[in-house]
């Protein structure tokens, strides 16, 4: 049988070739074929963190009250998946639905159920191969997409971030925030092309956000949206012996209700562009990502992105970032090394210094495919957050666990 994972299980598999291919448990039900699979992971993470500055936004662990270092089990960046997906032809339309939800393997102290549970995907598909198709519900969003779905920490920890070393949240960060923005997981209603001998295009109206901060120093943004985001992305891929696949992106929102300091409010746009390429030759891929916005913040799209000054005039900052990552496939092993790193500038006139500067990590990971549904990973990153005024944290991160497909 042919593999039938969701969409972020199946292309975290395709981008790592960590397994050979899988399937999931399929179901005959009259005209529907019914789909049942998933991943369960877990990992053990040790984090030594050398300081406390105070950096906000800054991605990197500091200094606890009982000193530099500390554990947890937690899932990583990909969360176990249960998923449930069925398919069906009607009336010439392939027809689809796919439902999910995502457990936590952390617990936050004794006598605790367990970690957070997550409900990622809820959505619908119609469509031909004729003329594309179109998805309605919630998903990955269309921004970003590609950049997590082919870093190699999708199958590892990466950055443990903002999880803290106590636990309770449902994944680590990878390397959101340090190298791209979070694609997130969007309401919308999206139309993708057919494949045309490789050019392929997806565009969507989604959700649109409020703003989502972590400096005091940023301005926040309440209330109903007036209008939805857009996102779209085209792309090109080839086979052969020097395969590969390139990419370029966009997203934009008006962001409207967002506080300007003095007791009113404005309205200003947040956009973001991203280029990107994946090449393969033999059993070496090399993947390259950047991205640049104004008004969109660091790490997830929209945080810390504004700044209202003492004349209540609100103002946008700057981004951009982007990552390289070079892995080899050795039998059933594949080793990696990436860099990569978020910027954030201060807008004119600002002085915060305790915003961050950047967000940088380096990673090195084994990946090696114990059987072909049961992968062993093994990661070391190092992470370093710098503030606006060039104070730094850094912390230490190594982990080991194991993912398993199903």
């Amino acid at each position: 049988m042919n593999k039938k994972l969701n969409l972020a299980v199946a292309s975290a598999v395709l981008a790592m070739g960590a397994s050979a291919a899988q399937a999931g448990i399929i179901i005959p039900a009259g005209d529907w074929t019914i789909d049942i699979n998933g991943n369960v992971n877990a990992y053990y993470i040790y984090n030594n963190s050398s300081d406390s500055n105070t950096i906000e936004g800054g991605l990197a662990n500091t200094q606890g009250s009982n000193g530099d270092n500390s554990s947890a089990i937690n899932t990583g960046l990909l969360p176990s998946w249960l998923g449930v997906s069925g398919k069906t032809r009607a009336n010439d339309l392939d027809v689809g639905f796919t439902i999910s939800f995502q457990p936590g393997a952390s617990t936050t102290g004794s006598l605790q159920g367990g970690g957070s549970t997550e409900n990622r995907q809820a959505f619908l598909t119609f469509g031909d191969k004729s003329w594309g198709s179109i998805k309605i519900g919630k998903d990955l969003g269309v921004f970003g997409s590609d950049a997590i779905l082919n870093d190699m920490t999708l199958l590892g920890v990466g950055s443990q971030g903002l999880v803290g070393t106590s636990g309770g949240t449902t994944t680590t960060l990878g390397r959101i925030g340090t190298g791209y923005m979070y694609a997130d997981w969007h309401g919308q209603i999206a139309y993708s092309s057919p494949n045309w001998n490789g050019f392929d295009f997806t565009v969507a109206i989604e959700n649109p956000w409020n703003t989502l901060n972590l400096s005091s120093s940023s301005a926040a943004s309440t209330g109903n949206q007036e209008m939805p985001a857009f996102s779209g992305k085209l792309g090109y891929a080839w086979g052969g012996d020097f395969s590969g696949k390139v990419w370029a992106e966009g997203w934009t929102q008006q962001v409207d209700g967002i506080d300007n300091g003095i007791g009113g409010t404005d309205s200003e746009d947040a956009r973001v562009f991203g280029i990107g390429a994946k090449v393969g030759f033999g059993d070496f891929d090399l993947v390259g990502y950047y991205y640049d916005g104004t008004g969109v913040g660091t790490t997830d799209l929209l945080m810390d992105g504004f700044y209202a000054d003492s004349n209540g005039n609100v103002k946008k900052r700057d981004s951009d970032g982007g990552y390289i990552q070079g892995t080899y496939k050795l039998g059933n092993t594949k080793l990696g090394l990436s860099w990569g790193e978020s910027n954030l500038d201060e807008a004119g006139g600002e002085n915060s210094d305790n915003l961050v500067k950047k967000n940088e990590m380096w990673t090195a990971g084994v990946y090696h495919a114990l059987t072909k549904n049961l992968n062993l990973v093994a990661e070391y990153s190092q992470v370093t957050a710098e503030n606006q005024a060039g104070d730094e944290n850094d912390s230490d991160i190594i982990s080991a666990g194991a993912i398993l497909f199903f």
